[in-house]
């Protein structure tokens, strides 16, 4: 006679979550720039009466629930507390704008918005006149606007904290795209796909053996990535409110941080720090960067002055974190095609470069990235046409256009979108924004197409030189055609003083061409 199923079912983030904090209760797992540090016992016990307050007001199993806010401990609160509470929680960026958290609140259903008074009281009034759906409105502390949520919880004594039973195909979190063809999608993450981001974070990314990891990107986002893993291997996170600089570095050094999670652009703002060389990174093991695409040649900078603790890691909200992973010893400063690389895939997914046709392509042929696996996304939500589109033919499709070498190693070329066609022929930024950030002048560069009566596109570079530097933008646009030749030289160069980032800390190229078409017209 077999098993009962449910003697089967299967373990998810909840649970580990629930016994991670139930097991070493003493230990310290949360450090905050104010001083403040929270242990494993201390954060149970606020889950507990978040969890109460919300059975207290009615908030039952799959609401959805908003989040705005900046880094503040009790973010974290929130996110543990959805998830024991089965609840669906949807992520607001920080720097996102109105009109974006209002299209959020009504193609999600958003039913409570959990939001920070000190920054977001005007915003979270705007979207409480603005969403009649909304039934709660809850803040952390005071505010003129909702219920303060702190007051709530602290109503309730804490009770014993207990794993709930989920299902695998249950939507655990709605993380909208950047909505950089239109509007944004509500990319829809069950517990398995959770579960499998965390199971491929602990086997294939390199944690250091004392993890004391630094938080500096929003926690409603990336910065919440490395939690989980943490209090799993017994360490420890501090968290700063924002990316700064200076504060980064303190931070290392102050408190002997062990691993980060970076985007290219924040490596990049350290590197070019006039007070960089003051501090003491010297404890640094791993640092985890993603999310956009980094010069190889500011890359093997790093290298050389921060040291071999180098890790990439490549995947989209639709299949998250990682499904390819370039490790540390493969970053080798001598090879930049090897630092171009985004590495090889994780075994527990499966891959392919794909052409149009849905046909794998040979080595050295640029094709999509395409993915299945337990990892990925059940679907965009309240949008049938575009899931069927993304997984046409059987396969996730990313969007991004890679190479593959002989050894197995990625080189993403490029997204589809933003493929430059001039005069017949396929520019891919990237591989020309790599050549201009070569030139030593050159502290960053951007590419795009921009509408032109012969060509029908221009390949236009936007530069940031280094501090003092200065170069002519006719010997960066002869460096190009020397390098690849003269369909890819830029047609122009313009200096610019940075580079417009989306709220993700990635170049925005969607900014940069409104701004070329608004110029033209």
């Amino acid at each position: 006679m077999p098993a009962p199923p449910e003697l089967r079912a299967g373990v998810f983030t909840p649970h580990m979550l629930v016994e991670a904090l139930n097991r070493d209760t003493e230990r310290a797992v949360l450090h905050m720039a104010d001083g403040r540090i929270m242990t494993a016992g201390e954060m149970r016990d606020v889950l507990s009466t978040y969890l109460q307050a919300f059975e207290e007001l009615g908030i039952r199993p799959g609401t959805r629930v908003g989040l705005l806010s900046k880094n503040r401990p009790e973010v974290m609160h929130a996110f543990n507390a959805a998830s024991v509470g089965r609840l669906c929680i949807v992520p607001m960026h920080p720097m996102g704008s109105l009109d974006d958290y209002l299209y959020m609140m009504d193609d999600a259903g958003i039913e409570v918005l959990i939001y920070d008074p000190t920054s977001f009281d005007e915003q979270a009034a705007a979207l409480k006149r603005g969403t009649p759906g909304l039934k709660h409105l809850l803040a952390f502390g005071p505010t003129r606007v909702g219920r303060d949520l702190e007051a709530l919880a602290a109503r309730h004594a804490p009770r014993p904290l207990v794993a709930p039973v989920v299902r695998a195909d249950e939507v655990s979190r709605l993380s909208y795209s950047g909505g950089t063809t239109g509007k944004p999608k509500a990319i829809m993450t069950t517990n398995l796909s959770a579960w499998y981001t965390l199971v491929i974070m602990m086997a294939e990314w390199e944690w250091p053996a004392e993890i004391r990891h630094l938080v500096c990107a929003p926690l409603s986002h990336a910065g919440a990535a490395a939690f989980l893993p943490t209090l799993l291997r017994g360490g420890s996170l501090v968290v700063l409110p924002a990316f700064e600089p200076v504060a980064v570095l303190e931070a290392i050094e102050r408190h002997r941080i062990t691993s980060a999670i970076m985007v290219p652009t924040m490596i990049y703002a350290l590197l070019g720090h006039p007070r960089f060389a003051e501090f003491d990174l010297s404890s640094l093991e791993t640092i985890f960067y993603g999310a956009s695409s980094i010069s190889p040649t500011r890359l093997k900078e790093a290298i050389e002055r921060i040291g071999p603790v180098f890790f990439q890691f490549y995947g989209q909200a639709e299949a998250p974190m990682t499904v390819t992973v370039l490790k540390k010893r493969e970053h080798d400063p001598s090879n930049l095609a090897r630092l171009a690389s985004c590495g090889r895939p994780v075994p527990w997914v499966g891959v392919a470069l794909l052409d149009d046709r849905g046909r794998e392509v040979p080595d050295g042929v640029p094709g999509e990235i395409c993915v299945r696996g337990p990892l990925l996304m059940a679907g965009y939500l309240n949008k049938p046409q575009q899931t069927a589109e993304a997984f046409q033919g059987g396969w996730l499709h990313t969007g991004d256009v890679a190479v593959k070498d002989p050894d197995g190693f990625l080189r993403i070329v490029d997204r589809k979108k933003d493929m430059i066609v001039t005069g017949g022929f396929n520019v891919f930024p990237r591989e020309v924004e790599d050549v201009l950030s070569s030139h030593p002048a050159v502290a960053s560069a951007a590419v795009i197409g921009v509408a032109d009566e012969k060509w029908g596109e221009a390949v236009k570079a936007v530069v940031v030189l280094r501090p003092n530097a200065s170069v002519a933008a006719e010997e960066l646009i002869s460096l190009v055609r020397e390098k690849k030749g003269a369909v890819q030289a830029p047609k122009s160069v313009d200096f610019i003083d940075s580079i417009p980032l989306s709220g993700l800390g990635k170049p925005d190229k969607k900014a940069l061409r409104a701004r070329y078409a608004r110029a033209k017209t």
